[in-house]
C-alpha cells in the first residue's frame, strides 16, 4: 500500500476497515506500540525530556515505518511532558502519515455531547493537528455517547476502536456485569456491530473496531459474544511479551482471528534504539501474529 494510497482527502479517502484490511494483508497483522516509558527511555539512552521523547518516537518510526500494518502511539507518555510532548505528538502523527503507515491514537477518550464532539473533533477532523487514522474510545458512559466520534470517523474515513474486553483485572467488575439478559461488553459489541452493518452489507470490512485484550482467556465465549459478526477490525494489545501466544489467540478470537491486529509494544521497542534490531524485532512479530492468525 503506497503512501497515496493511505492519506488521502476524506472525499476521496477510503474506509478505514478497508485501508487497514490491505495494510495487514500487505504487511502482517501487526500494530506497534509507541509506549515511551521512562525505563524505556532511560535502556535507549535518552533522556526523560520531550528532547529524548522525540528520538525514541522518530527513531522507531524510521525502523518500522512502512514495515507493519498500524503504529499505536500511546498519548499519555506524550502528554506527560505538557505541550512540548504534544508537539512531539503532532510531530510523530505526521511522520506517520509521510511514510503511509496506518496510526491508531491511544486516548481512550469517553465523554457525552458537545464534549465528545470536541474530541472528535481533535482527533478524526482532517484539519486537526492531531488527526490519526483511528482512536481508540471508552464506551462507559454509554455506546451512544460515541456518536459523535462514530458519525466524524465514518465522514472522513477514519476509525474508531472501542474498549470492550480488556485484560486488567478491575475491567471483569464493569465489563462482565450483565444488565438485562447480556452482559456490558456484549452490549458493547452489538453497538460496534450496528454501527458497521452498512460495511457487512458491502463485504468490507467496518471501520469501527473493538478492543480485545488477547489474555481474556474464555470471556468472548462465556459472555456469548461473537466478533466474528462484529465485522469490525479487533485490535488486540497483550500479545508477546504480555503472555498472548498462537493458543491464546485461537482460545480468545477463534473464527473472528483474521479480524484481529495484534498490539505490542514492549516485545518490539526492548530492541531498541538500533533500528536495524528495532526493524528485524517488528519483522519476527509480524510473522508471528501472521502465522497464528492467517
Amino acid at each position: 500500500m503506497s503512501p497515496a494510497a493511505s492519506y488521502q482527502p476524506s472525499r476521496t479517502r477510503r474506509p478505514f476497515g478497508s485501508r487497514l484490511a490491505d495494510a495487514m494483508d500487505d504487511h502482517g497483522p501487526l500494530c506497534v506500540g509507541i509506549d515511551p516509558h521512562p525505563n524505556l527511555l532511560e535502556a535507549w539512552g535518552l533522556a526523560d525530556s520531550a528532547a529524548g521523547l522525540r528520538d525514541f518516537a522518530l527513531r522507531t518510526i524510521d525502523a518500522v515505518g512502512g514495515h507493519v500494518a498500524a503504529v499505536k502511539p500511546q498519548s499519555a507518555f506524550f502528554e506527560r511532558h505538557g505541550s512540548a510532548g504534544i508537539a512531539v505528538l503532532e510531530e510523530t502523527l505526521a511522520a506517520l502519515r509521510d511514510v503511509g503507515t496506518l496510526s491508531v491514537l491511544d486516548v481512550k477518550r469517553g465523554d457525552i455531547g458537545s464534549t465528545m464532539a470536541g474530541y472528535a473533533q481533535a482527533y478524526l477532523s482532517d484539519d486537526a493537528p492531531l488527526a490519526a487514522d483511528s482512536i481508540t474510545v471508552s464506551p462507559y458512559l454509554g455506546y451512544g455517547s460515541l456518536t459523535p466520534a462514530l458519525n466524524l470517523a465514518e465522514a472522513n474515513g477514519r476509525g474508531v476502536f472501542v474498549l470492550a474486553l480488556t485484560s486488567n483485572p478491575e475491567g471483569v467488575g464493569v465489563q462482565h456485569a450483565v444488565n438485562g439478559d447480556q452482559a456490558v461488553a456484549a452490549g458493547i459489541v452489538e453497538g460496534v456491530t450496528a454501527s458497521n452493518a452498512q460495511a457487512s452489507g458491502e463485504g468490507r470490512l467496518g471501520s469501527i473496531g473493538l478492543v480485545i485484550g488477547a489474555t481474556v482467556g474464555g470471556a468472548v465465549s462465556d459472555l456469548g459474544i461473537d466478533l466474528q459478526g462484529a465485522n469490525g477490525p479487533l485490535l488486540a494489545p497483550g500479545v508477546g511479551a504480555q503472555g498472548a501466544g498462537p493458543a491464546e489467540l485461537e482460545a480468545v478470537f477463534g473464527t473472528a482471528r483474521r479480524q484481529v491486529l495484534a498490539s505490542t509494544s514492549r516485545g518490539v521497542l526492548k530492541a531498541g534504539p538500533s533500528i536495524d534490531e528495532l526493524r528485524k524485532a517488528a519483522s519476527a512479530s509480524a510473522y508471528e501474529a501472521a502465522t497464528a492468525l492467517r
